[in-house]
Parts: C-alpha cells; structure tokens; sequence
C-alpha cells in the first residue's frame, strides 16, 4: 500500500476531488495548509507572522491506495490541480508499511 500526499491551489481540491471519487478513491483527507506555492493572483497573497514571510492557502490532499493505483491516482491529480504555472504543486508516495482499522 502507498500513501499519497499532494499540496495544490485552493481553487483546484474540487475538481481533483471529484476526479478521484469519480474512480473510487474515497477514502481523503483533505487540509488547509499554508505553503510556499507561488500565488495564482492577489487573492491567493497572505503575510503570515507565524513565519515570518508571505505564504499562501494551499490544500493537502492525502489518501491511501494499493501500489497497482498510484500511476492512475498521480495522473488524475496532475490533470485536474494544473494551473499553468511550472510550479503547480508537489506529490509524494509513501510507503505504508501496516493500517489497522478503527472498529
């Protein structure tokens, strides 16, 4: 099993999330995060004092698969969190070495 964590734009979760129950991932965890990606617009520009430096709003989406999905899964959030920019956002794979489940 993997664990996939993606930091994109606010305004791209929507699209990527639907793209990706579309196809049965379900199971997303999906957190505001400030981050480092470079702004889309204004809008997007905060100051933070926690840091120091501007950062914005970005999103991290994580979820878990079996190994034989990560290409489909990495493909769909490449497709739907683009925004143009070269540097759109980041996605990392993990391996999970164990999961128990909550009963």
């Amino acid at each position: 099993m993997k664990q996939i964590k993606a930091f994109i734009h606010r305004n791209r979760i929507a699209d990527v999330v639907g793209a990706l129950r579309g196809k049965g991932f379900n199971h997303l965890s999906i957190v505001d995060v400030k981050g480092m990606l470079e702004a889309l617009d204004e809008k997007e520009r905060d100051y933070s004092i926690e840091l120091g430096i501007e950062a914005i709003i970005e999103v991290k989406l994580e979820l878990i698969c079996e190994d034989h999905c990560i290409e489909e899964v990495v493909a769909i959030i490449r497709e739907k969190a683009r925004t143009g920019q070269s540097n759109a956002g980041w996605i990392y794979v993990f391996d999970v070495k164990q999961a128990f489940p909550i009963e």
